[in-house]
């Protein structure tokens, strides 16, 4: 099952470790048949009467229609020829080429979801909500075309041309591909004042919930006491990586997030099976507008059961479930089949989740904290040589601290009672 994210240069998904080959029982169905033999008796009259015998090959003609077949449904299902295919297992090892962008079509347009950190795209001050309209001066109507040309060789270059909608201006980036390995967990040595942990989850991948656990155990030991966890520009990922993060939180049986199908018998319960005691300690939840899928499956399963305050922006609610099928030749198919709900029984599908306590940072804001976030090491004189911009306050962030500094202040006078 796949929690919709955002990909680099592909549609956006969330995969679970399993895949569903695509093999079914072919029953008499009579309006199965009766369809089938039209959908033949047109490729056989395009195929023997098209002027262009070559752009009417059966092969062509059939992988245009399962194409336009499959993206007449939604803009998450999608027919994925076998280049497509494999692009799609690197994104579930967390290991791919390209620029480091994640992307989404709305309203037929291809529009940044996210940079993701320390990548070409974020180097070169891609921000969400920007829309590609060109590739090396070709423009670009289609996802798959967006997918094939931001992809490629190591060290290539590639240049952009993009809408700021924020700003109304017109923006030529040119940037060299590389191999894209996403540490998807960032920042764990870190405590914030006297006893504030700091984790940023940056995507969910197959190692998420390993590094995630590692690195919460690294800040225990270091005498954690509350936890901020920031899941800003994170566009998702491995659904099974969302439910391993908010595991530690859950006690053993606990539902997490269960998603739905057409069907009754369709749902399925992700619930936690540690047999430890959750980990019970004051919690922020950082999100904005680019935390989809399976961000908003962690954010939305703690503030749903009290076990964190959301601080931000809402988020971008992607809450539509693919399924990947596995088809013959390395092609596939994935095919949105159910929507996720957070334990209540809420869906975030085209909603998001609203933070408890909002904080809106405008687009060149986010920009600026986002390569903060990644070159905090920089002398501050350094910085604003480098980057054309001093420092700024992280208010979110702030707010946070603030929250959580209540919360200790709150507790300790209870104590003294």
């Amino acid at each position: 099952m796949v929690a919709i994210g955002v990909l680099v240069g592909l549609v956006s998904t969330a995969i679970s470790p399993s895949q569903r080959a695509a093999s079914w029982p072919f029953f008499g169905n009579k309006e199965l048949d009766k369809s089938s033999d039209y959908v033949r008796d047109i490729l056989q009259l395009v195929n023997e009467n098209y002027v262009d015998p070559g752009a009417a090959d059966y092969t062509k003609l059939t992988r245009s229609a399962l194409k336009g077949m499959i993206d007449s449904l939604d803009p998450h299902s999608e027919f994925l020829e076998a280049g497509n295919y494999r692009e799609v297992e690197e994104e579930m090892s967390g290991k791919f080429g390209g620029i480091g962008i994640r992307v989404e079509v709305k309203d037929k347009r291809i529009v940044v979801i996210a940079p993701i950190a320390g990548t070409p795209g974020e180097r070169a001050g891609i921000q969400r909500g920007d829309e590609i309209q060109r590739i090396d001066d070709k423009p670009v109507t289609e996802l798959d075309t967006v997918i094939e040309e931001l992809r490629g060789a190591p060290k290539s270059q590639v240049t952009l041309t993009l809408f700021r909608p924020s700003t109304g201006a017109t923006i030529n980036a040119t940037l060299t591909r590389e191999i894209i390995k996403v540490e998807s967990v960032r920042r764990g040595e870190q405590l914030l004042g006297k006893a504030t942990g700091y984790l940023q989850i940056t995507e969910f991948t197959g190692n998420t919930g390993e590094e995630f656990s590692r690195q919460l155990a690294a800040l225990r030991d270091k005498g954690m006491t509350s936890l901020i966890l920031d899941l800003r520009n994170n566009p998702g990922g491995l659904l099974d990586a969302a439910v391993k993060v908010a595991e530690p939180f859950f006690r053993n049986g606990e539902l997490i997030v269960y998603t739905q199908g057409r069907k009754k018998e369709d749902r399925e319960e992700y619930r936690a099976t540690r047999k430890s005691d959750p980990i019970s300690i004051p919690m922020v939840v950082l999100i904005n507008a680019g935390s989809a899928s399976a961000a908003e499956i962690v954010a939305g399963a703690l503030k749903d059961t009290g076990r964190a305050v959301i601080v931000g922006e809402r988020s971008f609610g992607k809450g539509s479930v693919q399924s990947v099928f596995k088809l013959k030749d390395g092609e596939g198919l994935r095919l949105t089949t159910a929507l996720y709900f957070t334990p209540s029984g809420k869906s975030i599908h085209q909603k998001g989740i609203d933070p408890n306590v909002e904080v809106i940072m405008t687009p060149d804001e986010d920009t600026k904290l986002q390569i903060q976030r990644i070159r905090d090491d920089v002398k501050t004189a350094d910085f604003e040589k480098r980057f054309g911009f001093a420092p700024i306050a992280d208010r979110q962030l702030d707010a946070a601290l603030d929250i959580l500094g209540g919360i200790d202040a709150y507790s300790q006078r209870l104590t003294a009672r």
